[in-house]
């Protein structure tokens, strides 16, 4: 299959410049319409759209099948892929499809706990974990299944990312599984939501300031001070500081007021790492917004 857009997120990760990536949440239905509404104005604002795969372990549409409706409309995605739903066997599966229908860019991902979405009673499979998930896609890259055989129509061409919380407690946990995730052949790496800065420059000088990885800040849209609370109470290792909560409880628009908090995030991570991935759910209409206020100009391409 001929690719209809030209991918530029590799291209733009090798030359180094600042990336800037976007999450959207794949439907719940049938009909992609609205999730194309969000990814539309997106296409000269960001390198790659993020399309989830289960996030929170609640029911969307197939991350593979959505990715490929934002590639048909122009827009170069990153799958998501956990290892939640799917045995090695359908893994495979689902990342040589994903070479046939040209996406290119991969987020290896565990997955969340069944026991936290909307199918609790669903049976998790967890065949692999994230580490594992990165090596089996080195294997197809190389032209090899998860057993070692040839693949007799080709490899794949896949280009890998991983996930990676810098504001993890265990700061030898931290250290350990971003080397794994190195070593397995990420090529990318997103971070959970960021609230401590101070915490990310650590992270940056002295776990990832030997490689030449890319590291992706979240920068996520706080709506206001009750979604803040939230936030600190239901996600676990967030935290967002009692000034950012006092700050949306006094504004006289705190949406408006969580926009110019999340464009200064960019600007302070546009300081410390190569690039940001910005998560604004259910509002990802207000993306170019916020990074006109980061002073971020459109993608010359």
């Amino acid at each position: 299959m001929t690719n209809l857009i030209k991918p530029s997120f590799r291209d733009a990760v090798k030359s180094g410049e600042f990336l800037i990536t976007a999450e959207v949440t794949p439907p719940k239905g049938g009909d992609p319409i609205h999730m194309l509404d969000m990814a539309k104005p997106l296409k000269q604002r960001v390198h790659a759209v993020n399309i989830t795969d289960g996030s929170r372990a609640v029911l969307r549409m197939s991350s593979l099948a959505a990715a490929a409706i934002l590639h048909q409309n122009g827009i170069e995605p990153i799958c998501q892929m956990a290892c939640r739903d799917r045995n090695r066997l359908g893994l495979q599966a689902d990342l040589m499809g994903a070479q046939a229908l040209g996406i290119r860019n991969i987020l290896a991902l565990t997955g969340d706990p069944v026991k936290v979405g909307d199918h609790p009673d669903a049976k998790p499979v967890f065949d692999l974990e994230s580490v594992r998930l990165l090596q089996l896609i080195s294997k197809l890259n190389r032209g090899f299944d998860a057993n070692d055989k040839p693949l007799s129509d080709g490899n794949t061409d896949l280009f890998a990312g991983a996930a990676v919380d810098p504001q993890l407690k265990s700061w030898s946990g931290l250290q350990r599984r971003f080397e794994r995730k190195l070593e397995a052949g990420a090529q990318f790496f997103q971070s959970q939501l960021i609230a401590d800065f101070q915490r990310l420059e650590m992270f940056m000088d002295k776990i990832a300031a030997d490689t030449d990885k890319p590291i992706l800040a979240g920068i996520f849209l706080i709506k206001s001070a009750k979604n803040a609370q939230f936030l600190n109470k239901y996600v676990p290792g967030v935290n967002i500081p009692q000034s950012i909560i006092d700050r949306l409880a006094a504004a006289v628009d705190p949406l408006q007021e969580g926009m110019k908090i999340a464009a200064e995030q960019i600007q302070l991570a546009k300081q410390l790492c190569q690039g940001v991935h910005i998560m604004v759910i259910k509002r990802e209409d207000l993306i170019p917004q916020i990074l006109d206020l980061a002073g971020i100009p459109p993608l010359n391409r």
